[in-house]
């Protein structure tokens, strides 16, 4: 049986992808520059209703912990410090697109978006040895690095992947080689689209093998194990299940040994059970 959608189509499909809002991206470009006034960042977030009430419940929420009550963009900003607004604003910007059925890859509605966010927020914790601003690059990699999947979930809704032909293959493979694609090359087509910095473009395309990644092998490194640890943690999984392997240049990239590792995963499921949190204000908030 020969593929519904070719390359061509599948490339077609990520071009149309509908950008991130504007203010999404406003904000952002102010967060990166250095002379950014935090009275004019909370003014463009605040023209956002939607955003701005989630940033403010997710502020005052469990998760983050603040004795203080937040109550305007300003505040928010003051607290949580310039790179954890970027997160949120990132997080609250993309939830419309992740928080929906997947059928292709066998997700209902939420699934992807859950793993999404427990992804990104592993990856900081992986890649906090490096640096503050390191690990809120990992969170925002994370967070996007499955975004191809959007794509790829029209090619896959009638196609079987219990055959004998692909029982011995990662999913990633499995894509390539039916299609000629796979889910991490469309999401970085969707990156370049989004015209989102090169690292975030190199995590996603890379995020499966992190060590073809030229610049940034140390944040695709994060995201990968992150990816892979939530996963081997059952959550988010649909139709490619634990399919994925992980690769033994990001263990060494990271410098973990066997313990330490064991003592990752560990972590990585505490995570999970915090960004519960997080993600049950998005949910309200959206349902």
């Amino acid at each position: 049986m020969s593929p519904s959608l070719n390359i061509e189509d599948l490339k077609r499909i990520a071009g149309k992808m509908p950008p991130l809002p504007q203010v999404a991206q406003k904000a952002m470009f102010m967060i990166r520059d250095p002379e950014m006034n935090m009275t004019e960042l909370a003014r463009v977030i605040s023209m956002d209703q939607v955003m701005t009430g989630l940033i403010l419940r997710w502020a005052n929420s469990a998760y983050f912990g603040l004795l203080v009550p937040i109550t305007t963009m300003q505040q928010a900003i003051m607290y949580l410090g310039q790179n954890t607004i970027q997160s949120l604003i990132l997080t609250a910007s993309i939830s419309s697109y992740f928080d929906r059925p997947i059928p292709g890859y066998g997700l209902d509605r939420g699934d992807l978006w859950k793993h999404s966010v427990c992804v990104a927020a592993s990856a900081r914790i992986i890649a906090n040895r490096f640096g503050k601003v390191e690990a809120e690059e990992a969170y925002h990699a994370g967070l996007l690095c499955d975004i191809g999947k959007l794509v790829f979930d029209q090619a896959l809704r009638n196609f079987n992947p219990s055959t004998k032909e692909f029982e011995s293959i990662s999913f990633d493979e499995l894509e390539k080689t039916y299609f000629g694609i796979d889910h991490a090359t469309l999401g970085a087509i969707v990156a370049q689209n989004w015209s989102l910095p090169p690292l975030l473009i190199d995590a996603i395309n890379y995020h499966h093998h992190p060590g073809a990644s030229k610049d940034f092998i140390k944040i695709t490194s994060a995201v990968h194990l992150a990816d892979v640890f939530v996963t081997m943690l059952g959550v988010g999984i649909g139709k490619d299940g634990l399919m994925y392997r992980i690769d033994p240049m990001a263990v060494a990239t990271l410098h973990f040994n066997e313990h330490e590792v064991d003592e990752l995963i560990a972590r990585v499921a505490l995570v999970i059970e915090e960004t519960e949190v997080l993600i049950s204000n998005v949910s309200s908030k959206r349902n």
